[in-house]
């Protein structure tokens, strides 16, 4: 065997500390969020309204440098609709919000429409899959009757539970990596 001069792969159970590190700081923001909605959804505005400028540049970068003829219109109109969208989210954020409850709102409608068509079609548990898309279609309405109020709240709250349960879900596979264990199993 020849000496590479690398030290030996990490055993089993190295890193655990800083995947446990990442869960507690994950959740301990998805908590802050969840009781500062407000806040949490202009943080969020703000950051997808700068995501937004920065892909649209790309794309205008890309549509202006490409040599593809069916694609730079494109490239050029998603870059312009992009910028534009990231400027008034980042400008205005509580516009953004409401835009991006709007869209959530509208997801969960055609979804609940979806599910309640698919529910139909099923032979098992039919019952479940169109109570799950009525759900989504009152969850729906619910948000679109409180618009403007859901808007200032509700992506709070979405990034709120989503670090406070992806948080213990990584705290959890840090302990478990702690003792021997992988940190993310996949089935083999």
């Amino acid at each position: 065997m020849t000496d590479t001069g690398r030290d030996e792969a990490p055993s089993t159970g190295a890193g655990w500390g800083w995947i446990i590190a990442y869960g507690v700081s994950s959740a301990l923001f998805g908590l802050a969020a969840l009781l500062w909605p407000f806040p949490a959804t202009i943080a969020a505005t703000f950051v997808i309204g700068i995501a937004f400028v920065v892909t649209g540049v790309f794309s205008l970068v890309a549509g202006l440098r490409g040599t593809g003829a069916e694609s730079r219109g494109y490239s050029l109109l998603l870059g312009a609709l992009s910028i534009v969208a990231g400027v008034v989210m980042i400008a205005r954020p509580l516009t953004g919000a409401i835009s991006l409850t709007i869209v959530v709102a509208s997801w969960l409608l055609l979804r609940g429409g979806l599910e309640i068509m698919l529910g139909f079609r099923m032979r098992r548990r039919r019952w479940l899959m169109v109570l799950l898309g009525l759900i989504n279609i009152l969850l729906a309405l619910l948000i679109i009757g409180t618009v403007p109020f859901s808007a200032l709240t509700l992506p709070g709250f979405i990034l709120g539970v989503s670090f406070l349960f992806g948080g213990v879900a990584a705290i959890l596979a840090g302990m478990d990596h702690r003792s021997g264990a992988s940190p993310f199993t996949f089935p083999a």
